[in-house]
């Protein structure tokens, strides 16, 4: 029995998964981006344009694809029940350098409307942390990401 166990285990180990979904990653990467934009229940305009520009730039799409790859986050956002569904794609596919990427494309979409808001800013911890970036490099790109945000209106 122990034997047939063993064989069992074996083969399993040895058998190749499920073809790899070429569409994962970046469906899980966008949708890391929509859950920044709605992170606090006020989902900008600003930020769904900034999403779907970085998307596409990234993902070298052109602008059609990128909106098309924004409509199918939103919908597997709404069917999600925890970020690991999204964060673990990424975490598997990327380097430590593409999950830094990830994080400071996370600060441009959450500052995209000129302020963060506190679960925007809980959300891109959480999402780092999930992806092993360390704390000191996600300070960094929040940092590099706000010097790039034009000057709000109405002064300092």
């Amino acid at each position: 029995m122990i034997s047939r166990l063993k064989s069992l285990l074996n083969e399993l180990a040895q058998t190749p998964g499920p073809a790899a979904d070429p569409d994962r990653v970046p469906l899980a990467m966008a949708a890391l981006l929509v859950e920044a934009a709605r992170a606090d229940d006020e989902v900008q305009q600003a930020e769904l344009d900034r999403l779907a520009g970085l998307l596409a730039q990234r993902l070298e799409l052109d602008p059609a694809a990128a909106q098309a790859l924004v409509r199918r986050a939103r919908s597997a956002v709404e069917d999600s029940v925890s970020l690991y569904e999204f964060t673990r794609p990424l975490h598997e596919a990327l380097d430590y350098r593409g999950k830094a990427e990830v994080v400071r494309m996370l600060w441009l979409v959450a500052l995209a409307d000129q302020r963060l808001d506190k679960y925007e800013d809980y959300l891109i911890g959480k999402v780092a942390e999930l992806l092993y970036v360390s704390r000191g490099d996600v300070l960094r790109l929040k940092h590099e990401a706000q010097q790039l945000q034009p000057a709000a209106s109405g002064g300092d």
